[in-house]
């Protein structure tokens, strides 16, 4: 191939690499579940109803961060986890993962939305939306512990998880996996820790729980925590942030799925639901890029792509000039 046509390809290629990685950087953040049963503080709010929560403490969360927390309620997460969760993570930030959009889930109250449950052997349900590989481990909230204050790392048992599970089966929008709760008495919390062996992600939940049916601290009724139906996550996704990566929901339904392949367009550059695309944005959250990542990105790429354009554009009309001067 003569000099000149190689450059013209290889200027091509650029351009057309620099045009797929903006359309990737405007993708949105990929994340991927919460724990449903026991229902997580996050989901049992988004329950009630985004903008307008019926219970005194996701009122309180909302008021401190915000509807977005609960539209987004399968993404508390952290990109960067690589299991160093208590290095990154503070006390006082558990439940929220140190993410200030889900702030509110850090308020410490003895009134958030629990499930009544009871010593002894329980099925837990996580709530996900786009399956990985890795590990879960569920912690219990040692007796006497105190949700007036604030959750620290030592508040929770990590000596003795719950329940431990490497890879379960995906099945109808849920992990479901076995554990034993141990006894204890009062309101209770269950931390939720989902570390990815495909990437350095972690996801993170807490589940407020009660045992006898009474609350703790201010001994007032605990009201009923409820998991979202899955209309109401359809319903709210096209308010979400997140990417709710295609997880059969248990109704037979699927949502959006990003990750799936798609004919190319007209001009043969990659479609928007490509692997060529959406592969490349998975491997963003993957090497710890987070919901930022694609806004700080979108511009450099797009300005590479253009001048890149450009470039290709300068060096064919030269190249068709000296085609038509002679050599």
């Amino acid at each position: 191939m003569p000099a000149r046509r190689r450059r013209l390809a290889a200027l091509a290629t650029t351009a057309g690499g620099s045009l797929a990685l903006a359309a990737l950087a405007t993708s949105p953040a990929a994340a991927h579940g919460t724990l449903g049963d026991p229902v997580s503080r996050v989901a049992a709010c988004y329950a009630e109803g985004a903008e307008n929560p019926t219970s005194a403490a996701c009122k309180a969360a909302v008021a401190a961060g915000g509807t977005q927390a609960l539209y987004d309620w399968n993404g508390i997460r952290d990109g960067e986890a690589a299991g160093k969760h208590q290095e990154n993570i503070p006390d006082g930030k558990l439940c929220s993962a140190n993410a200030d959009e889900f702030k509110g889930m850090d308020l410490a109250r003895d009134d958030w939305p629990a499930t009544s449950v009871s010593a002894g052997s329980y099925t837990f349900k996580y709530k996900v939306t786009a399956p990985h590989k890795g590990t879960f481990n569920l912690y219990m909230t040692k007796q006497g512990y105190d949700p007036s204050k604030p959750l620290k790392w030592s508040d929770l048992d990590l000596a003795n998880p719950v329940a431990t599970k490497t890879d379960p089966a995906a099945e109808g929008g849920f992990y479901t996996f076995s554990g034993t709760l141990p006894q204890r008495t009062g309101r209770q919390l269950i931390y939720g820790i989902w570390q990815r062996s495909d990437s350095p992600e972690a996801f993170y939940s807490c589940s407020d729980v009660t045992y006898g049916g009474a609350s703790g601290g201010s001994g007032a009724a605990a009201p009923e925590a409820s998991a979202p139906s899955d209309e109401q996550i359809a319903d709210g996704a096209d308010k979400s942030t997140i990417d709710h990566g295609g997880m059969d929901m248990g109704d037979g339904t699927a949502t959006h799925d990003t990750h799936e392949s798609a004919a190319p367009a007209a001009d043969g550059s990659a479609a928007p639901n490509s692997p060529a695309v959406n592969g490349a944005s998975e491997n963003l959250a993957e090497t710890g890029g987070d919901s930022t990542t694609p806004y700080i990105a979108v511009g450099g790429a797009a300005a590479l792509a253009i001048g890149a354009a450009g470039l290709f554009a300068s060096v064919r009309r030269r190249a068709v000039t000296g085609g038509r001067h002679g050599r």
